[in-house]
């Protein structure tokens, strides 16, 4: 009996590789985004003739936060179906429009839906289309880096853009001020929008692709081989399929208690500073905290992918809570109630909260492949908007119980104890295994 070979045909397509000019687009449209980080400064230059109570001045910040971790889930799902350009597109158009719109109101209703509805939606959708283009060019040993850098331009936003506001305000009024941080948006994220370029399916991403090598295809007609690189790839697991494991349960309460515990000291670290140290040092441990927000998600990222996520993760955990504990001994006169320690601590924790931002994008991908990342990182990441949400108001509400962030912070350093238990106890293997 003879036997019939099936012919192997094995076809290479090379494609240019957008990788860095995709990620260096991500990185200034996260810029972009910092107007978010402007709030602080505009609810304290709010006019007296306006007639805003202090809640009126919460709101517009606390909509567009709960709006932007929302809207990242359909953002995703849109990303993945008609690809990161239109979507963020779409993004920079909602931005701008909706600064542009509360510039002419002021009344806090059209704050609300300008700022906090219209411009919520806007960082949601264009945030969401930052990372998973940016990560889809290069192979999976610079996942953690590269996602690092996209969205340390989130965290270093505020080093310029809360200055630049005060000084608009000062300058020339703070409608003057929305309407040109909402042109600038507008061009800004619109104009670099069209630069996030995803690659072509099947696109095998090069080793060293800044050395400009170019990535491509490979389309190979023998059944047999085809399977065996579908066994050896990456899980592409649908959302609907993610959200029945408990890998995804385990990776949302982590994410929920890493960024809680760090939005819980960005929103009261003036406060705490001037509470318990007796220091007006508002913008400097504003700054410091920012500088470290943008590095440590480069530096996790870039660790993650050499050390690996859950080991990252793990560290980043425990050394929060160390931060956090030697934050509650600050008193008046302590040997850490200076500019110089509280600069130091503000940017570690900083970059510690910074570092959730890279590790979960990373171990989304990593655990559920590259399909559906949009979609399935955007139902991961509404855990940073309620563990925010959540912690943040906690925190006041002990405070005004209590008179002292104490107890606030013991329950940070609890869930973030728990958390890095979690981690040690996440599943290395497929999620759709690990049932």
């Amino acid at each position: 009996m003879t036997q019939v070979l099936t012919p192997e045909i094995e076809t290479k397509v090379k494609v240019r590789n957008r990788g860095w000019q995709v990620t260096l687009a991500g990185l200034g449209i996260n810029l972009s985004l910092g107007v978010l980080y402007t709030w602080s400064v505009i609810s304290s230059k709010v006019p007296e003739a306006w007639g805003w109570s202090e809640a009126d001045r919460s709101w517009p910040y606390s909509i567009a936060c709960l709006v932007f971790s929302l809207i990242m889930v359909p953002a995703g799902r849109l990303q993945d179906r008609f690809g990161p350009r239109l979507v963020a597109t779409a993004g920079g158009i909602l931005l701008g429009i909706g600064l542009i719109l509360a510039s002419f109101s002021q009344a806090p209703l059209g704050w609300m839906i300008g700022f906090g509805l219209l411009g919520g939606a806007g960082i949601g959708f264009a945030y969401a289309s930052a990372t998973p283009p940016a990560v889809k060019w290069f192979p999976a040993a610079k996942t953690g880096m590269v996602a690092g850098i996209v969205v340390s331009g989130f965290g270093l936003a505020s080093v310029y853009a809360a200055p630049l506001a005060r000084w608009l305000i000062d300058r020339f009024g703070l409608p003057t001020m929305a309407l040109t941080m909402g042109i600038g948006a507008l061009v800004v994220v619109t104009g670099l929008s069209q630069l996030l370029i995803a690659p072509p399916s099947g696109y095998i991403p090069p080793q060293n692709p800044g050395k400009g090598k170019a990535g491509g295809f490979t389309r190979r007609t023998s059944s047999a081989t085809r399977a065996s690189r579908v066994a050896s790839a990456a899980p592409e697991v649908p959302p609907s399929q993610m959200l029945k494991t408990p890998t995804f349960y385990m990776l949302w309460f982590m994410y929920a208690c890493g960024a809680g515990a760090g939005l819980m000291i960005i929103a009261k670290l003036a406060a705490i500073g001037k509470l318990q140290a007796g220091l007006d040092l508002g913008f400097v441990l504003v700054a410091a905290l920012a500088i470290g927000n943008g590095g440590g998600r480069i530096l996790a990222g870039t660790l993650s992918d050499r050390f690996g996520r859950r080991e990252t993760l793990l560290a980043c955990f425990l050394l929060q809570g160390l931060l956090i504990f030697l934050l509650s001994t600050v008193t008046e006169g302590s040997w850490l109630a200076n500019t110089v320690a509280l600069s130091i601590l503000s940017a570690l924790i900083g970059a510690n909260y910074g570092a959730n931002l890279s590790l979960f994008p990373a171990l989304t991908k990593d655990l559920y492949g590259l399909k559906n990342f949009g979609t399935n990182y955007g139902l991961v990441f509404t855990a940073w908007g309620v563990g925010g949400f959540m912690l943040a108001l906690l925190a006041g509400k002990l405070y005004d119980i209590y008179h002292s962030f104490a107890v606030a912070f013991y329950g940070a350093i609890a869930l973030l104890v728990a958390a890095a238990v979690c981690t040690v106890l996440l599943p290395k293997s497929s999620p759709q295994t690990a049932m």
